[in-house]
């Protein structure tokens, strides 16, 4: 791996490290105000939104620039929601600004792989990044947990700072400084020689690159971008299948907090260590998939989400500790080994037809209301007292399912439009040699 791309890894584990202890202190600091479930679970679906109401222009935004200097631009945003909930902003809304950050963050942190890295190299470095990301995960929900726990709480608030009166407070103001660390990265993530695209330009093979385009220029882009990727007898499967894993993943994270209140009688600090479990399994079977799967057999992971979805249900039956540990490792290392080679795939496939910042904008559109939707009907189900026992049953069938459905669809494919998937198989086999 080239040098630039451990600087990107350093960034990227810092920035998402401070975004996942902010999830948790945010969930503490609205139980602290009194917040019912609704509110809380409201954090996922905030988190997502500008994802999705950006997403035409945060692709072509990271393809305009150098896209060190659009990570650090991203990294200020987040910093700037932090301190909202620092200094009194509703939790809700903060967390959305930092989800905007987030939003802008996303595209240039994938897209320049594929500037940086060869196409023989992108599964091995999604599978690190992937599991540096989980790394951060774990890390992230343990510090978030300890960082409100009494313990470190008091300890914070006996340095007395200006401006700190509250547990969540002085966490907040840790994760300031966390954020900060993650800007100094960017700022050495390497320019590579990849053109600038201008943010008014189409970008694609079939239009003028010269063209200036307005908002609907803008728009009517990113939607061409969206149909291409799903019209695509390859890159439809592998979006179907991130767009599912992240949108009940991105939920599941609080519905694992809100279970080990149940199951478990768990507070927030020792909920979000089962968290940090699942993620540690998630790290775990990316990086086998990184060492073993090739671009090309992808599609072979398909029955590990109709397992994985299976396996979620199982969580309705485990109320001991013991028991729940290597649960929660296998159903997350399940669930790294399926995302890894698929994330890799539509990568590839995204850097075909359209620029690789407008790809991974498509992406996250998909994947991002795949969360806002879910977490928005999971919500509401809260708040009428749908319990954490119903939401993990919802879910674990949605998975399993909706990943049949895929692999049907594949099967379908091959048999209808065989020589066109054996087509784009060979170009998959040819760049990961």
């Amino acid at each position: 791996m080239k040098r630039g791309f451990y600087t990107i890894m350093a960034a990227q584990f810092f920035s998402s490290l401070a975004d996942n202890a902010l999830f948790v202190t945010a969930v503490e600091l609205l139980r602290s105000a009194g917040a019912g479930q609704g509110q809380q679970a409201a954090l996922v679906p905030m988190f997502a939104l500008f994802y999705v109401i950006l997403a035409p222009f945060v692709g072509a935004f990271a393809d305009a620039l150098p896209k060190g200097r659009v990570m650090f631009m991203s990294n200020a945003i987040k910093v700037v929601g932090c301190l909202m909930m620092l200094w009194g902003g509703h939790p809700l809304l903060a967390y959305a600004v930092v989800g905007l950050g987030a939003a802008a963050y996303s595209p240039a942190k994938y897209g320049i792989l594929t500037e940086l890295l060869p196409s023989s190299q992108l599964v091995r470095a999604n599978g690190w990044i992937e599991g540096l990301t989980i790394a951060s995960i774990i890390l992230g929900v343990l510090l978030g947990g300890q960082l409100v726990g009494p313990q470190v709480s008091a300890y914070l608030l006996g340095l007395e700072l200006p401006g700190i009166e509250t547990g969540p407070q002085a966490a907040l103001a840790v994760l300031v400084l966390v954020y900060g660390l993650a800007a100094l990265f960017n700022l050495r993530i390497p320019r590579t020689d990849a053109p600038l695209v201008p943010f008014w330009s189409t970008a694609g093979p079939e239009h003028d690159p010269q063209s200036r385009m307005d908002l609907k220029g803008l728009l009517t882009d990113f939607w061409r971008c969206n149909r291409n990727l799903w019209r695509d007898k390859l890159g439809q499967i592998s979006l179907s299948t991130t767009t599912l894993f992240w949108g009940v993943s991105g939920n599941l994270r609080y519905i694992v907090l809100a279970w080990a209140g149940v199951a478990l009688g768990y507070s927030t600090t020792q909920a979000s260590a089962l968290v940090g479990v699942v993620a540690l399994g998630t790290a775990a079977g990316a990086v086998l998939a990184a060492a073993r799967m090739r671009l090309q057999h992808a599609t072979r992971a398909i029955p590990v989400g109709i397992a994985m979805g299976l396996l979620v249900l199982c969580m309705n039956f485990i109320h001991h500790l013991w028991i729940v540990i290597p649960f929660l490792i296998v159903l997350g290392g399940l669930g790294g080994y399926l995302v890894v080679p698929m994330n890799a795939l539509l990568q590839h496939r995204g850097h075909c037809l359209m620029g690789a910042g407008r790809s991974i904008a498509v992406q996250n559109f998909n994947e991002q209301i795949a969360i806002l939707g879910l977490g928005g009907l999971y919500s509401l189900a809260a708040t009428l007292g749908m319990s954490a026992y119903g939401a993990i049953t919802a879910f674990g069938l949605l998975v399993a399912i909706s990943m049949w459905v895929i692999g049907r669809w594949y099967v379908y494919n091959c048999r209808n439009f065989g020589g066109e998937v054996r087509k784009l198989l060979t170009i998959a086999r040819r760049d990961h040699d």
